[in-house]
């Protein structure tokens, strides 16, 4: 039989998550983000549950060519726009929208010959420090594109750098909308952190949510999913391999780096740092058995993990394992828990599952 990892995709949680987008977005237009793979989820296996959205939002062109290849006829919006010029004659052929940062796109834009002129996102950089115009430029791009018979409508957009923390968003909107003031064009401005916390301030034409989509919170551990009423878009589970039973002085795994205390049961679970479960979760990472909440304990391997069965006594050989999303019997462990205790964020973690990683969809 094969390992008995698997990861499985929730279509149902997807569409209650957009949903969920689309109602803090107030009476915006939702792009659906699925850069990176659908954030490590599959493009294919996301397609169904984010049929509701306005618009998928991506960054390279192959990404756009399987949204297309899915018989998506809406919008479709490259992020970074494009890079170099030949990319150009595929947001033709695919009807793409594309995102103008520098100046080196508005040059490949006036060389490109095309019958049909391009719909182009003007980015501005109004704080976040990475793509877009400085404010002082903005405008001046904005009427050199205006200029391009190769540009149809331009729409006006920025990113925030710290709509999940305290700082919010009213300087880097302040910045937008005065460098902005009496431009036409559409306007996109909410991440998914703005889109959930801001959404009267970065009210526009469209919202811009990404790991919200797939059931993580965005300004964890402030809050949590629950609180914002998501739902987790990814379960990954495996199963015990074998029960160790331990005694005062036993130590777990690579460098010893857990002792029991006294007589314990420790499962072994069939995933490791290969599959893509963080190496530096250490002893204490929570992870379900039997959908019971429990501890990892000692380090991370290549195939393997070790957990406390203490919490669950009837666990044995093949009992199930949940290392982030929803256990058989409805308990949920959040993907968010998993990445504090590992020193990071819930998008790394889904964007990190291994290619030897089985996927199914529900």
């Amino acid at each position: 039989m094969p390992r008995p990892i698997l990861a499985t995709v929730h279509v149902d949680a997807l569409r209650h998550n957009i949903e969920r987008a689309r109602l803090a977005g107030l009476d915006s237009r939702v792009w659906a983000v699925v850069k990176a793979n659908a954030y490590g989820h599959g493009i294919e296996r996301v397609f169904d549950g984010f049929r509701s959205a306005d618009g998928f939002a991506l960054l390279d062109l192959v990404e756009a060519e399987r949204v297309r290849a899915l018989g998506w006829r809406g919008p479709v919006l490259l992020l970074e726009g494009v890079f170099e010029p030949r990319d150009l004659e595929l947001c033709s052929r695919l009807d793409l929208w594309h995102t103008v940062h520098c100046d080196a796109q508005i040059d490949m834009l006036a060389a490109h010959k095309t019958q049909a002129p391009q719909r182009v996102f003007l980015k501005m950089n109004s704080g976040m420090n990475r793509l877009g115009f400085a404010p002082s430029r903005f405008r001046s791009a904005w009427t050199r594109l205006n200029a391009l018979p190769q540009v149809d409508e331009i729409s006006l957009m920025t990113h925030f750098s710290d709509a999940d923390g305290a700082r919010g968003i009213a300087h880097q909107l302040a910045v937008f909308e005065n460098a902005t003031r009496d431009l036409p064009g559409e306007r996109t401005i909410a991440n998914s952190a703005a889109t959930l916390r801001h959404a009267t301030l970065a009210r526009g034409d469209w919202v811009r949510p990404g790991i919200v989509l797939y059931g993580s919170a965005p300004d964890f551990p402030e809050h949590d999913a629950v609180h914002w009423q998501l739902q987790p878009g990814m379960t990954l589970a495996t199963r015990l391999l074998a029960v160790q039973t331990l005694q005062a002085g036993d130590t777990v795994g690579y460098g010893s780096s857990f002792t029991a205390e006294g007589p314990l049961r420790i499962g072994v679970a069939a995933v490791g740092y290969a599959d893509g479960y963080p190496r530096h979760c250490t002893t204490g990472t929570p992870v379900l058995v039997n959908g019971v909440r429990t501890r990892m304990v000692g380090r991370v391997s290549m195939d393997m993990i070790t957990v406390d069965l203490t919490p669950v006594p009837d666990a044995d050989f093949n009992s199930e394992v949940t290392l982030w999303g929803r256990a058989a019997n409805g308990t949920l462990l959040p993907i968010d828990e998993v990445a504090k205790a590992a020193g990071t964020v819930g998008y790394e973690l889904m964007c990190a599952v291994a290619p030897r990683v089985p996927f199914a969809v529900d």
